[in-house]
């Protein structure tokens, strides 16, 4: 009779520690995450279905491609510009295969695609992002416009893909590039600094523009941490690109001027533009420092991915004395082997090739 009740007891106590260890089970399959808008997402088990849609998409996608599992849990893109879906299908071997949403896709196709989260950034959140939670479609938003943002936001898709290691390293990437650049520009008066104008060229329908960026965005905070002094800020205090004329520019009489072009050549442009009369009477463009922004598939200016690349870039070019043992090719190696994976062929082919020799070299 003893020998029973002691079976029995044994018995009840391997129950509950198998359910405790269900439970315990079940609640590390739920994931819990905040997102850029400060809301918390809860999903009951971890997302394996993702699609990357909306404006500026190109962002999330190369964001999320720094995580290893990012090919695997990615369903479905979206159509971009600036060479985006031939930089994703060199990291991933299903890219082509997978569906390809406009950029203003309806919410109800996204939603026909069954994803079981959609990755949008915060502004599309009234556009699109509302209406896919009607459809009850999880939504994160993600930023990844500023420095601050891109630590902030690197943690979320940590947490989203299981993988916080990854974040850490990816922002310990960023935040070393940042430490280095402080640390050389760091005894520079305001005398050293030059005057520094950052343009975008953009030829939409048929119409040449020139604009600067808003004040308060990483291009302009890039010439700042760079060692340089954005001379166009009170022109530019608003949410968007401003479009500058040439007398206005000729007023500022900058020292550099770093040309953009997302959709095109900076390189075919400034050399149209050193032959152009009107130009080639600035001093800045007299003295050779109009400079095409270095970029591969995309402009290092923007915040993507490369923006680390950028600022070193950018750092080498304003203050090249203070920055003098950086090799921006030994740069480019590293970033694409050691976070997207890419060989050294590979980056030679599809990295390396679409950088001009002036742009490698101060």
């Amino acid at each position: 009779m003893r020998r029973d009740k002691i079976i029995a007891g044994v018995m009840v106590v391997l129950l509950l520690v198998g359910l405790v260890a269900c439970q315990q089970g079940n609640a590390a399959k739920s994931q819990s995450v905040t997102d850029a808008l400060g809301r918390t997402v809860h999903f009951d088990t971890p997302p394996q279905q993702m699609v990357i849609t909306g404006r500026a998409n190109f962002m999330l996608n190369d964001a999320v491609y720094l995580f290893p599992d990012a090919p695997q849990r990615v369903l479905a893109l979206t159509q971009a510009t600036q060479a985006a879906s031939a930089f994703v299908n060199l990291l991933d071997p299903e890219a082509e295969a997978k569906t390809r949403f406009m950029s203003d896709a309806a919410a109800e196709e996204v939603a026909a695609a069954q994803p079981d989260l959609v990755l949008l950034k915060s502004y599309m959140q009234d556009s699109i992002g509302n209406t896919l939670e009607q459809l009850d479609i999880p939504v994160v938003y993600l930023d990844f416009e500023t420095p601050e943002q891109y630590e902030r936001d690197l943690a979320t898709l940590g947490q989203l893909f299981g993988d916080p290691k990854r974040a850490q390293e990816m922002w310990s990437y960023y935040q070393d590039i940042l430490d280095r650049v402080a640390k050389g520009t760091e005894s520079l008066t305001e005398v050293q600094k030059p005057r520094v104008l950052l343009l975008q060229y953009t030829d939409k329908g048929g119409g040449v523009a020139f604009k600067v960026p808003p004040a308060s965005w990483i291009q302009t905070q890039m010439v700042t941490l760079a060692g340089g002094v954005p001379i166009w800020t009170e022109t530019a205090q608003g949410g968007g690109w401003v479009v500058v004329n040439l007398e206005q520019i000729a007023a500022w009489n900058p020292d550099q001027i770093y040309l953009i072009n997302y959709f095109g050549s900076a390189v075919e442009v400034v050399t149209r533009l050193q032959t152009d009369p009107q130009w080639s009477e600035l001093p800045a463009v007299r003295a050779g420092q109009l400079i095409p922004f270095a970029g591969d598939f995309h402009s290092w200016d923007q915040p993507d991915t490369r923006w680390g690349l950028g600022l070193l870039w950018l750092a080498q070019h304003i203050q090249p004395e203070c920055f003098a043992d950086v090799d921006i090719q030994t740069e480019v190696y590293h970033f694409f082997e050691t976070y997207y994976g890419l060989d050294r062929a590979t980056i030679d082919a599809e990295i390396v090739s679409l950088l001009s020799a002036s742009q490698m070299q101060p």
